[in-house]
């Protein structure tokens, strides 16, 4: 992506206030997303849906959540680790790597695949897996805050609360 676009993001010159309705959050999400994606166009992709459902199947992937430590301790999806953790046990199997919106996970994503890693984004990360229903857990248990990065960026569904 080229850096000032990505400045004119961050800075919420493209992107006005939220909008109230889940279906017009959850797609400006995504087009938020599809702008990021430029950056790492090789990396699969995994939808908030299908995670959910690989979650719970035979051989769920090993989740990896990029976000900073203060992020992660407002939420988390249950199970998720840190890259620092993940480097450390090195576990096999499929990876899918998440963050607030997709962009630091998929470039996690890309330097894990030049190392030969099975891994995929999760398109949107967590503003998508909120939109459909996805389980969170802080330091207490469950829990439906997800940090943001400021009011632009609280995509989030109605039934959850974006903190910044």
């Amino acid at each position: 992506m080229k850096l000032k676009t990505l400045w004119a993001l961050v800075r919420g010159t493209r992107w006005g206030a939220p909008p109230e309705d889940d279906g017009a959050r959850l797609d400006a999400a995504m087009a938020m997303y599809a702008t990021y994606r430029e950056a790492f166009p090789e990396v699969p992709e995994i939808s908030a849906s299908d995670l959910r459902d690989a979650l719970h199947g035979e051989a769920p992937p090993v989740l990896v959540d990029v976000r900073s430590d203060a992020e992660r301790g407002v939420s988390t999806i249950p199970g998720a680790v840190s890259p620092e953790r993940f480097a450390s046990e090195a576990p096999e199997g499929p990876v899918v790597t998440y963050c607030t919106i997709g962009a630091r996970s998929g470039e996690y994503a890309e330097k894990l695949r030049s190392e030969g890693r099975d891994v995929r984004n999760l398109a949107g990360s967590l503003l998508a897996w909120t939109h459909v229903g996805g389980e969170l857990v802080d330091g207490d248990g469950p829990t439906r805050r997800v940090h943001v990065y400021g009011k632009r960026w609280d995509l989030v569904h109605s039934d959850y609360e974006g903190v910044y």
